[in-house]
């Protein structure tokens, strides 16, 4: 690793375009917004910052939601406006390297599996995304806590399946012990789980459960590693995708220890698309957000917002992004033109300019942007010409790919599934031992009933009964309380023959999600 900076270079500002524009480490905790509209270099900006908090040991996670960002694990290629563009800023020493990078795929397809636990994610999260109305989701509340007082693990959508099957069954009891649960709100829950499923959120609800610290590793050269989440096929199930990116934060709020304000941070944090994350969220969730964006830079974790504008995101949340990159917004409706006006007012004026004017007229690779500086305060707004990255710009080839993960230093580490002893499992052993116990019990009766028998026989020889119809008749009645008890229990576990199950490990039930 080079010597390092204090700062990352992100263009050149100012009348001539080569006064520098910084980003400064010691407050690249202190969140962030890439914004602007479709096609103005926003994808660009990101790869970027990931590049130079990279070079600086700092590891980055970012989603990459066409495939153009997977390029950063390439050098770029020499091209003449790249050297022009960076003798027209003043950045020195302008040369070309991959970064290194760790690739992943929520369905494994495209990098290393993401994988997590149904318990791991919460109550909260799973209402969310699977958009319930607040029935359904006390419903999944009290699944939640008789799973954590029965000790029955909901790992995966099976797990869970059979936890709702068993609120079915039980009601009655269940209801007037922990509030109302009714069939047509588990039925709702199962038609929504199966959609979920049909989105491939089984590939994610399952085990070996993700590890945060393969999110902070540092390759052996000292820069951080780049975790780029393959997204283009999660992004057909927005709500899945946000939800998913909203667990891992709070995941990270959670798990990671307080630092208070480092030189620079622990690991930053790109959410592309942002503006999903909080389209028609509850106000619960709004909140949940909120917070973790407070808080979570205690823990030296940087949370930089990528959207294209910048009501996309809301004011309690807006308003702790202390460093902003605004590329070109076009005002071609009133809601254009109204997004262009509150952009411009949460700048600090420039004189020379102004602001509104400049985020409708700045070109591609051209942004406002506004850093903190001294004591954190924003710094004022300058026309930046953005620097170009040191990586390759758009996809890397297959062959580049799997080149890239076998030499992982995870690899293989997540690619087998594994199974785990949960709810399915332990609510199919509770069956088998009540249904030993109804058999035994019948026995027992049968055993008794004989000698009944034989007693009334020895009392009343006349009684017109044959054995072959005494034998008979205990038969049919042993037959058919097992029958019914079969039937019960299938009922019960929910069980779904012919299909592979898998199990999720990772604990920490019910945190306070």
């Amino acid at each position: 690793m080079t010597e390092q900076a204090e700062a990352i270079f992100v263009g050149g500002g100012g009348p001539d375009q080569t006064v520098p524009q910084e980003l400064a480490y010691k407050y690249g905790n202190r969140h962030g917004l890439i914004a602007g509209a479709t096609g103005t270099g926003k994808t660009i900006t990101m790869q970027i910052l990931a590049e130079e908090f990279s070079n600086a040991g700092v590891p980055v996670f970012l989603t990459d939601i066409k495939g153009d960002v997977s390029g950063m694990a390439m050098a770029g290629e020499a091209k003449d406006f790249l050297f022009k563009r960076a003798d027209k800023i003043g950045l020195q020493g302008y040369g070309f390297r991959e970064s290194p990078v760790i690739f992943w795929d929520f369905f494994g397809e495209h990098g290393h599996p993401v994988r997590a636990t149904i318990a791991e994610v919460g109550p909260l999260l799973l209402s969310r995304m699977l958009d319930l109305t607040e029935a359904q989701e006390g419903v999944i509340n009290v699944a939640f806590r008789i799973s954590d007082d029965e000790g029955l693990p909901i790992l995966n959508l099976d797990d869970l399946r059979a936890m709702l099957n068993f609120l079915g069954e039980n009601q009655r009891e269940i209801s007037l012990q922990y509030g109302n649960v009714t069939t047509a709100s588990i039925g709702a829950i199962q038609r929504k789980l199966l959609v979920l499923e049909n989105q491939g959120a089984a590939n994610f609800f399952s085990e070996p459960a993700l590890d945060l610290t393969d999110f902070m590793r540092k390759a052996p050269d000292g820069r951080g590693y780049v975790s780029i989440l393959h997204a283009e096929r999660l992004m057909r199930s927005p709500q899945l995708y946000a939800t998913f990116l909203l667990w891992l934060l709070s995941e990270l709020f959670e798990e990671l220890p307080e630092v208070g304000n480092p030189d620079k941070p622990v690991l930053v944090f790109f959410f592309d698309e942002a503006h999903l994350l909080f389209n028609n969220a509850p106000r619960a969730l709004i909140e949940k957000v909120e917070r973790v964006a407070r808080l979570i830079r205690s823990k030296g974790v940087g949370v930089y917002f990528v959207s294209q504008n910048p009501d996309d995101v809301p004011d309690t949340v807006l308003g702790q992004l202390g460093n902003r990159i605004q590329h070109a917004l076009r005002a071609f409706t009133a809601r254009d033109q109204q997004a262009l006006k509150k952009a411009s007012e949460t700048y600090r004026p420039n004189p020379r300019f102004d602001i509104a004017d400049v985020i409708r007229d700045v070109g591609v690779g051209e942004a406002v942007t506004s850093f903190l500086v001294e004591k954190g305060a924003p710094g004022i707004a300058e026309r930046t010409l953005i620097r170009p990255p040191s990586s390759r710009m758009g996809p890397a080839d297959a062959q580049a790919i799997r080149e890239v993960m076998a030499r992982s230093p995870i690899s293989g580490k997540y690619e087998r599934v594994m199974d785990s002893d949960s709810a399915h499992e332990r609510l199919a052993k509770r069956a088998e031992a009540a249904a030993r116990e109804a058999e035994a019990a019948l026995a027992r009766a049968e055993a008794e009933q004989e000698r009944e028998f034989k007693s009334a026989r020895r009392y009343e020889p006349s009684m017109p009964r044959t054995r072959s119809t005494k034998v008979a008749s205990r038969s049919s009645s042993r037959d058919s309380a097992l029958d019914a008890f079969t039937k019960s229990m299938a009922r019960q576990l929910g069980t779904r023959v012919g299909k592979s199950i898998m199990r999720g490990v990772l604990g920490g039930l019910f945190r306070g999600r």
